[in-house]
């Protein structure tokens, strides 16, 4: 018996006749803002599709995945939902449904009930349902489980990880109960999909790394993500050239590492995505990895509901128009960009930059072996810095003390990095510690959560680089300023840094201490 069809809300979808317009001329800028659903065949597809395009009569629209699964329709094999973008703005901000979908990303219906994921947004189990069928046209259980089933095509399409792997990764604790919902779901049994030919492969990777598409909405500036990353990267940590980035990561008894560039160009159709090469990682931590990754390089914004957002200011529109695939960089692990922006207080990037490699390097774990060149350490974790003596590395007793004071209160719960904080929430958490002012808890927000709304509005640069008259703006009234950007003043404040910066530069190996009275005084740390 076919699932009940759950109707797509309007207030979820572009307009009829621009989800028509785009899905006949395949536009990639609306990738993942719906999907469409052909009734004469019982698939749902990306607009971007390369199959011949279906009769307007047989057409269905829903703005979500779920809601075309919960309607009874299967995946596209050929343009793979799985790998559309998901549409930023039910993702991104303070909304309940922004952050409950952030906390099913994390695994928050795995092992709990509804209620409890209800409890954490601040409402009722049966008001959060309502909700999302309102909003996306599926319950959240039904999103929750559409994510990990499409994330479990991925893998069984993309790489050759044994069955039982995936269905771990993907986040079911049995296989017999993953064949049971990947065979209702999509009429076939895994090991079926995986006689379709696979496509062909994405170049060679370094040796058994493990190789996946994260998929982007047009347009977007991988140029200047590695730009922002290169100038701030870590030595030992990270490496970023002009055309990847590089990392360690973790847990320290079984650690591994991860490449992130551009996919390689198709001659037969352009691919908007991003190459993921990932090495050592343990099954269950795949979706984790990909969620950070896609934070991380945001590759979730829709840059023309930013872009139109950002126009009403004539200052930005000229940015927005000169770099109009600029995305927010943010940061592989929350309590290194806290630390890092704790250290660029008052300094320069390539200052901070440097005292943040030494207590890398001092208090990090180093690796069994390197991973190639530059990567050699991971980041020390909040138990290795609680009570570390920083003085030796060039630290302020101020600064030190404060690097103690978060690692302490995030180890005790009085900060946190989770999902459900709004943004209101989070900059007051973090505020009543000692050393911690706006600027430094907004700037975490923006890299930190990548919240799209965080707004430095203590920042020397953007009150010097807005005006156009010369005339350095208070902070509180650049904030007034800033009203008219919501819900994406982050995007604001880094086309402003972005064009008001210059290029960075590579930090030398060998790095001697710095005096303090050598550190240049203006907040440049952004």
């Amino acid at each position: 018996m076919d699932a009940p069809v759950i109707p797509a809300p309007a207030a979820s979808l572009p307009p009829a006749h621009v989800c028509e317009q785009a899905r006949t001329s395949r536009d990639p800028r609306f990738d993942g803002l719906f999907f469409v659903a052909v009734t004469s065949t019982g698939i749902y597809c990306r607009p971007v599709c390369p199959a011949p395009t279906a009769k307007s009569a047989n057409v269905k629209y829903f703005g979500h995945a779920a809601a075309c699964e919960a309607a009874g329709f299967r995946p596209c094999l050929r343009c793979r939902p799985e790998l559309s973008p998901a549409e930023g703005a039910w993702r991104r901000g303070d909304a309940v449904v922004a952050r409950a979908l952030k906390l099913i990303d994390e695994g928050a219906l795995a092992e709990q009930p509804l209620s409890a994921l209800a409890e954490r947004v601040g409402l009722g189990e049966r008001q959060l349902r309502r909700l999302f069928v309102e909003r996306l046209g599926a319950p959240p259980i039904g999103v929750h489980g559409t994510r990990r089933l499409l994330f479990a095509k991925q893998l069984l399409t993309e790489t050759h990880l044994p069955i039982t792997e995936v269905a771990h990764a993907a986040g079911f604790g049995s296989l017999r109960r993953f064949n049971a919902a990947f065979l209702e779901a999509y009429r076939m049994a895994p090991r079926d999909l995986r006689r379709h030919p696979n496509e062909p492969p994405a170049g060679q990777a370094d040796g058994d790394a493990l190789v996946l598409r994260l998929g982007y909405r047009p347009p977007y500036d991988l140029g200047a993500m590695l730009d922002f990353l290169r100038g701030r990267a870590l030595p030992g940590v990270e490496h970023v050239d002009e055309h990847r980035y590089t990392r360690a990561i973790g847990p320290a008894d079984a650690p591994g590492w991860l490449r992130v560039s551009a996919w390689p160009a198709d001659k037969r159709e352009r691919q908007h995505a991003l190459k993921l090469e990932l090495h050592g990682a343990a099954p269950s931590r795949l979706l984790e990895i990909t969620n950070r990754l896609r934070r991380m390089f945001d590759l979730d914004a829709d840059p023309n509901a930013i872009g139109a957002a950002l126009s009403v200011d004539p200052r930005l529109r000229a940015l927005v128009q000169k770099r109009p695939g600029l995305r927010l960089p943010s940061g592989w692990d929350g309590f290194e960009i806290a630390v890092r922006a704790i250290l660029g207080q008052q300094v320069s990037v390539a200052a901070a930059r440097t005292l943040a490699a030494r207590v890398a390097q001092r208090f990090g774990h180093a690796l069994p072996q390197p991973f190639g060149p530059g990567l050699t350490h991971l980041f020390p974790t909040p138990t290795d810095l609680a009570d570390a003596d920083l003085a030796p590395l060039g630290l302020t007793r101020a600064r030190a003390d404060t690097v103690r004071t978060v690692a302490r209160a995030l180890l005790d719960g009085r900060v946190d990095f989770r999902a459900e904080r709004t943004l209101d929430d989070f900059v007051a958490r973090w505020v009543a510690l000692p050393g911690i002012g706006p600027w430094t808890a907004h700037y975490i927000a923006m890299r930190a959560l990548g919240h799209p709304d965080a707004f430095p509005a203590d920042d020397l640069v953007l009150q010097k680089a807005l005006p156009e008259d010369g005339v350095r703006l208070s902070a509180k009234a650049l904030g007034a300023r800033a009203e008219a950007w919501r819900p994406w003043r982050a995007y604001g404040v880094i086309h402003t840094w972005r064009d008001s910066m210059p290029a960075p530069v590579p930090l030398k190996p060998a790095a001697r201490a710095v005096s303090a009275p050598t550190l240049k005084k203006a907040r440049r740390a952004a």
